[in-house]
């Protein structure tokens, strides 16, 4: 017979010594044979941790761990950290479940790895009774209202990937954790039985915890920016059936927009508060008209472009009629690599305004790999210089025939890597590109701020004559054309200043 799954049943225990005994006895009923149970005793002032220790002898399936008084979050959290089970199961130490509950939730579990969470109908006992009347799971519902209730099976995977039960809320850390879960999708399957019996006592942590309503949302918003942007237009309210109305018209007077491709929806929250701790981030590796910052997170390195707040006029342009250059970035960016023409990886971008203008946007990339830009030249000697450049001319010609127009191709925007088999050509600051037919005099123009000698304009205008299939000794002629007369014109430029 196939080995079942192992469950681990955790049941943090604080001053539980009359309700413990009642709860494990339910739980050492159930019909799923693969479980272990971890009680995890929180501290407790009264004989909560003798009676533990006494129902542990007597079934080698209880383990019993102590700890100094933390609270519920961090003492599920320790109690998984022991755990060995591919699923877990939190219980309340004053509550009951039926017996086939778990059985029946690690059957749907296994037919469906999409489901992130089985839970059921429940009934209050103790000092009220009755059912549990929880609503259907929607991501917008649970945006607005606790309505999943900690005992319900889980994967340690998905506990391990979001960091465990947040240990800084004092109340609704449930709450808190199935967002974590769930913000960036997955299933939620409700057993049409009554699987939980929920205790109510006069001071249970469910009543107490109503004076938290403000702390509760306060860190929730801190946590979860992105998920309730995505869900209710802006933060969570402490009106909290309001919060879609509130942060409609608010968005009116401040108005912000963002996105971020899936592949990378886990840094959603990082992303949104970006305009709260820009100046903290990384490294700066450029501050001028713009500022740059390299930022590490786990293993990758990321870019992170802000851009100066613009004058007045395009304020309102950028608020009402064009893309904002962090947007313009991102989707140019992806346009290049669908075409097969190098630029950093796009992560995302954020946009935010004020008084019904544009204010600021943020635009994050993954970090090149490409160690060189095409200003090296002018301070390195590259033993495939010819190749490198060669590879160039191809690019620009690859760009040109997309019917894309780079309208600050210059030196310091081509990167180049020459450590592999291929060169690797990477173009960025992509925010100003037009588009359209890019003929023979328009398509050279565009070498204008790529000065070199004339072996290095020759090199790239016959590979770009011969990826377009135009004659290479007009296109040197004309590209050395543009080259002198842009170089002239700095020139110029900088006598008069």
């Amino acid at each position: 017979m196939e080995q079942q799954p192992l469950v681990s049943v955790v049941i943090p225990v604080y001053n539980m010594e009359t309700y413990l005994e009642e709860t494990v006895r339910s739980v050492q009923a159930s019909t799923y044979p693969s479980l272990e149970i971890i009680l995890m005793d929180d501290g407790s002032k009264d004989q909560s941790l003798a009676v533990a220790r006494r129902l542990a002898e007597e079934d080698p399936r209880i383990h019993v761990y102590t700890q100094l008084n933390g609270g519920v979050a961090a003492a599920r959290n320790h109690a998984i950290s022991k755990a060995s089970g591919i699923y877990i199961f939190p219980l309340d130490a004053d509550d009951r479940i039926v017996a086939d509950y778990i059985e029946k939730a690690v059957e749907v579990a296994e037919k469906d790895s999409s489901v992130k969470c089985v839970t059921c109908r429940a009934e209050f006992f103790g000092a009220r009774s009755g059912e549990w009347k929880l609503p259907r799971y929607t991501r917008s519902l649970l945006a607005r209202k606790n309505m999943l209730p900690a005992s319900a099976l889980f994967r340690k995977s998905d506990w391990k990937r979001i960091g465990g039960y947040d240990e800084t809320i004092i109340a609704r850390e449930d709450w808190a954790f199935w967002i974590g879960v769930l913000k960036d999708g997955g299933e939620v399957v409700r057993l049409p039985e009554t699987g939980l019996y929920y205790r109510i006592r006069n001071y249970s942590k469910r009543v107490s915890d109503r004076s938290l309503k403000k702390h509760v949302i306060d860190v929730l918003n801190q946590k979860y920016a992105d998920f309730f942007f995505w869900e209710l237009g802006g933060p969570l309210r402490y009106q909290r059936s309001w919060s879609r109305v509130i942060n409609f018209f608010s968005r009116l007077i401040h108005p912000m927009e963002a996105f971020i491709y899936p592949k990378y929806a886990e840094m959603g929250n990082w992303l949104f508060q970006l305009p709260a701790h820009f100046e903290e981030e990384g490294v700066c590796i450029y501050k001028g008209r713009n500022e740059l910052r390299e930022v590490t997170i786990g293993e990758k390195t990321f870019v992170v472009k802000s851009y100066k707040r613009p004058h007045l006029l395009n304020r309102f342009v950028y608020a009402y009629v064009r893309p904002s250059k962090a947007e313009r970035a991102c989707l140019y960016a992806r346009m290049f690599r669908e075409k097969g023409i190098g630029s950093p990886e796009p992560v995302g971008y954020l946009t935010r305004g004020h008084t019904g203008l544009f204010d600021k946007s943020y635009f994050v990339c993954l970090k090149s790999e490409c160690p060189y830009t095409y200003r090296d030249f002018a301070t390195h000697t590259f033993s495939r210089q010819t190749e490198i450049l060669r590879a160039i001319g191809r690019v620009t010609a690859r760009m040109h025939d997309a019917g894309f127009y780079h309208e600050d191709y210059s030196a310091g925007n081509i990167l180049f890597r020459d450590d592999l088999p291929e060169i690797q050509i990477e173009i960025i600051d992509l925010n100003r590109l037009s588009f359209g037919k890019i003929g023979l005099e328009k398509g050279c123009k565009n070498f204008e701020r790529l000065p070199g000698s004339d072996e290095m304009l020759s090199v790239m205008a016959e590979a770009y004559a011969e990826a377009r299939g135009f004659d290479a000794q007009e296109c040197l002629g004309l590209i050395r054309k543009y080259v002198d007369e842009e170089l002239e014109y700095r020139k110029k430029k900088a006598q008069t200043v």
